[in-house]
């Protein structure tokens, strides 16, 4: 497997994943306001929060980092992300499982996506 560099680090201590889909014309201030008010959790904590749209095939990851927002976004090319059906509105995630997830595996299962190879957008 080819190295990620632009992932969640491994030790990152808090991680969350909200499971109901969102409005993917969200951006950093809105998302750090559902944190806030709905979850009742502070977005500048530094933990990371993990979204999904109604398709489950993006995904945008909110951190607060020193002195602004991260926003990182996933679009696949074609499967779904994995995301957990039961339980909590709000999952808590390792580091590990997180880029397990970034990587298309599904986190009950432990099944990853195919890699897929292109040569053009076109």
């Amino acid at each position: 497997m080819r190295p990620r560099y632009l992932r969640p680090s491994l030790s990152l201590p808090d991680i969350y994943l909200y499971r109901p889909p969102i409005d993917f014309r969200k951006q950093a201030n809105s998302l750090a306001a559902l944190v806030e008010l709905e979850l009742g959790h502070n977005p500048f904590s530094g933990a990371l929060y993990a979204f999904t749209n109604r398709h489950q095939n993006r995904i945008k990851c909110l951190m607060w980092e020193d002195n602004g927002f991260v926003l990182y976004y996933k679009a696949l090319a074609e499967e779904k992300f994995r995301w957990p059906r039961a339980g909590e509105d709000l999952i808590s995630l390792t580091g590990e499982q997180i880029n397990w997830l970034l990587d298309g595996y599904d986190l009950n299962l432990m099944r990853r996506h195919r890699i897929l190879h292109y040569d053009s957008v076109a």
